[in-house]
């Protein structure tokens, strides 16, 4: 024979060895299973879930694209492409950064319908994000303030330098507030009802529509067939909307880390059976959208900005209101 004890059954043994085979019975059930789930997590990493990943990964092309598109020298280009981009690049940059928003609403609506919201997916959405609406739309606004006041005598090194460190605030902002997104983030629509701090798809939107109607109205300045009149009108906007422009980038940027309280316009005022009358609103935006869609643009995005500050002045003033009385 082997020269080993035969291993006695269960019910012959004493009440002390009995319980001491079973604890070290649990003990390899338990060694089995943390093995088993190392295994299996280091397989999760290799095969991640292509559709939602691949919208978040578009997102970030898309924030990349931008600011690529935005530091192309003008006039500049071998193919039609290249050249129409380097002509309207900051127009195609704010398209583009419009386009990550849509990248970045789909991967989370794909993730949630294939019932597959992992912390890979999230973790790989928030550093999408901080490209495409963190760094990219701080550059493209550093790279229009100063095409704009290139040739100014005013824009001294000390202002150059206060822009740079407006946009540095932005980036720093939107990576902050997307950090914070993440340790308090709960999966599921129902947590998804309203923001701590202004989204930051909803601040780098607002720079990229104002980038759009500032190109707009520019492009409107330089219409041989308009009036000297409308002409120069339309060039004070202009360059009235490339002066406000790094308050704008302060004031979102500050909103995203701040505790004000954004809703999320989707989940909390068009799911489920609504009145025929916001349907109608719904129907008038779409509408003026396609009529002249860089205005619309950029006063619904600074609305919803400006909607959040305001509810929360509104707040605070009837609790004083209350405590006064």
């Amino acid at each position: 024979m082997s020269g080993q004890p035969a291993r006695r059954r269960l019910k012959d043994l004493s009440p002390a060895e009995r319980e001491q085979r079973l604890v070290a019975r649990m003990q390899r059930r338990e060694h089995r299973r943390l093995r088993l789930r190392r295994h299996g997590r280091r397989a999760y990493i290799r095969s991640v879930y292509f559709l939602p990943s691949m919208a978040t990964l578009g997102n970030a092309i898309c924030g990349f694209g931008a600011m690529y598109v935005a530091a192309l020298p003008a006039g500049v280009g071998l193919d039609p492409v290249t050249y129409y981009f380097s002509i309207h690049r900051f127009t195609v940059a704010a398209y583009l950064i419009f386009l990550a928003m849509v990248f970045d609403a789909l991967d989370g609506r794909l993730a949630r319908f294939a019932r597959h919201t992992t912390d890979f997916g999230g973790q790989l959405d928030s550093l999408a994000d901080v490209i495409s609406f963190g760094a990219a739309p701080a550059f493209i606004s550093l790279l229009l303030f100063k095409s704009q006041f290139s040739t100014h005598h005013e824009l001294n090194a000390a202002v150059s330098r206060l822009i740079w460190a407006v946009g540095a605030l932005f980036m720093s902002c939107a990576a902050l507030r997307l950090a914070r997104f993440n340790v308090s983030n709960e999966h599921g629509e129902q947590h998804h009802f309203s923001f701590l701090g202004l989204p930051s798809p909803a601040a780098g939107g607002t720079v990229a529509a104002w980038i759009l109607m500032q190109q707009e109205l520019s492009r409107s300045s330089k219409n041989p067939a308009a009036a000297t009149s409308q002409l120069d009108l339309f060039g004070h906007l202009a360059n009235l909307c490339t002066l406000v422009l790094p308050l704008l980038v302060l004031g979102t940027g500050l909103l995203m880390i701040s505790q004000i309280r954004y809703p999320h316009l989707v989940n909390r005022y068009l799911r489920g059976r609504r009145s025929i009358g916001r349907l109608l609103a719904v129907l008038a935006g779409i509408l003026l959208l396609l009529v002249a869609h860089e205005f619309v643009l950029a006063v619904g995005m600074l609305a919803y900005v400006l909607w959040g500050s305001l509810s929360a002045a509104h707040r605070i003033w009837r609790v004083r209101g209350q405590i006064t009385s």
